[in-house]
């Protein structure tokens, strides 16, 4: 974490402390920052994303410490400093700089932040010890979240557990309609930033992450932000290739990469949906800054009545609503939102999405089902139940889909290694085709 130093830091804790505790009352971190001032939300960002990556073990602490809970504002403070002070979490403060700064922000709350710091300072190695059965306080995850993960990936899920403390790399798609990966690496060094090409991709993996109005021509649309797994949508969708003026369904498409890397691929006349009518207008505003059209519609892809025409897809691109336990290094707030019985919740629903969309699909399309989830039953198991749901369903023998992908580094194939110490989003892709 890079030391945000636009404003004090006391100030920055107390925005970051009041998005925290709003991610404890169920909000999401999102939603939370654009509440933020301006002028304080890159660093209320950063620190209130470390505060959430080790939130489990401050939570721990500050039980053993204070067991009666303070009021949440103050509560929010302290698990917000003892996560800085958590040893090798990678804070960039000195302790002393931390724990002066959290009682002067703790002013405005009350509470006696003070002494609890000061405490956990002293005994931390203590405290640390009696820690190492408790396993949300361990690997920062709720305890349902760990035990899925070690049912599902009994050899990887530690992996997986501690790539979700790691920051993701930020991760380029390129053009193609403006130009190469290679050539947009020179202009990167033009302009003092360096980055990998990632082979036989479009895809491009910063050293260093930075504001996109840094990124060589990212207003005229030459490049656009988008991790190297979702990268692999619109390439095993369109397979060998589709007819120019394919017709495509995007049915859950905000907010917009998936549907405009298709159309910078190809020809094609997208149908991009939405239920939320506010996410499909990062759609269009995504699209116009490519200089790329699709049609568009607000509309439950899960109620083909209500918007499909009657006339076939020629494929269809399902990203169906999940849990997003693969995006955890980008969305630290969610392993907190998230419960355990969404989980059938959710697969409910992506179950419906498959079932109501299939219809509209010809003979011989394909469909390209994927989640950013680590969890099978939103993946493998998902589609499986589906086979056996349809008769006139399998799987599309080529573009094999990956399937799984989970966000280790040894987890991609050859064609789209990261560069040494990345790695890509865990990820679920399974390409359909009718019989």
């Amino acid at each position: 974490m890079n030391a945000p130093a636009s404003l004090p830091l006391a100030q920055l804790l107390t925005h970051a402390a009041t998005a925290v505790q709003a991610v404890r009352a169920g909000q999401s971190l999102t939603d939370a920052l654009e509440r933020c001032p301006a002028p304080a939300r890159p660093g209320a960002q950063a620190l209130s994303f470390h505060a959430l990556r080790w939130l489990g073990g401050a939570q721990a602490v500050r039980a053993k410490l204070v067991p009666k809970a303070p009021p949440p504002a103050v509560d929010a403070l302290l698990l917000t400093s003892l996560a800085l002070l958590w040893p090798g979490s990678g804070t960039p403060y000195a302790e002393h700089t931390l724990v002066d700064q959290a009682v002067v922000a703790a002013k405005q709350r009350g509470g006696f932040v003070n002494a609890v710091l000061r405490r956990f300072l002293r005994e931390r190695e203590t405290l640390l010890a009696g820690l190492q059965d408790d396993a949300v306080a361990r690997f920062n995850h709720p305890r349902w979240w760990v035990e899925r993960l070690k049912g599902d990936w009994p050899d990887q899920w530690q992996a997986v557990l501690a790539a979700d403390q790691q920051r993701a790399p930020m991760t380029l798609r390129v053009n193609r309609r403006h130009g190469s990966a290679q050539a947009y690496l020179g202009r990167l060094a033009e302009a003092g930033l360096a980055g990998s090409a990632l082979p036989g991709t479009d895809a491009i993996v910063l050293a260093q992450p930075v504001p996109v109005q840094q990124l060589p021509g990212f207003a005229a649309g030459d490049v656009s932000v988008q991790d190297a797994a979702a990268q692999r949508a619109a390439p095993l969708l369109l397979g060998a290739g589709l007819p120019t003026g394919a017709r495509v369904l995007d049915a859950c498409a905000a907010p917009g990469g998936k549907t405009a890397h298709l159309l910078e691929l190809a020809e094609l006349d997208v149908l991009a949906l939405d239920s939320d009518a506010q996410r499909l207008a990062r759609v269009h505003d995504t699209l116009q800054r490519l200089g790329l059209k699709a049609r568009s519609a607000a509309a439950d892809a899960g109620d083909p009545a209500a918007w499909w025409d009657g006339r076939p897809f020629d494929a269809i691109l399902l990203d169906a609503p999940c849990s997003a336990s693969g995006i955890v290094r980008r969305h630290p707030d969610v392993r907190w939102l998230r419960r355990a019985t969404d989980i059938a919740a959710l697969c409910r629903t992506q179950a419906r999405l498959l079932d109501a969309l299939w219809p509209t699909l010809r003979p011989g399309g394909r469909l390209l089902y994927c989640t950013c989830s680590v969890f099978k039953a939103e993946g493998q198991e998902q589609i499986d139940a589906f086979l056996q749901r349809h008769g006139d369903a399998a799987i599309a023998p080529e573009p094999v889909a990956p399937g799984h992908l989970l966000p280790l580094p040894d987890n991609e194939d050859d064609r789209s290694s990261p560069p040494a110490g990345a790695s890509a989003d865990g990820f679920f892709y399974s390409l359909l085709t009718k019989t």
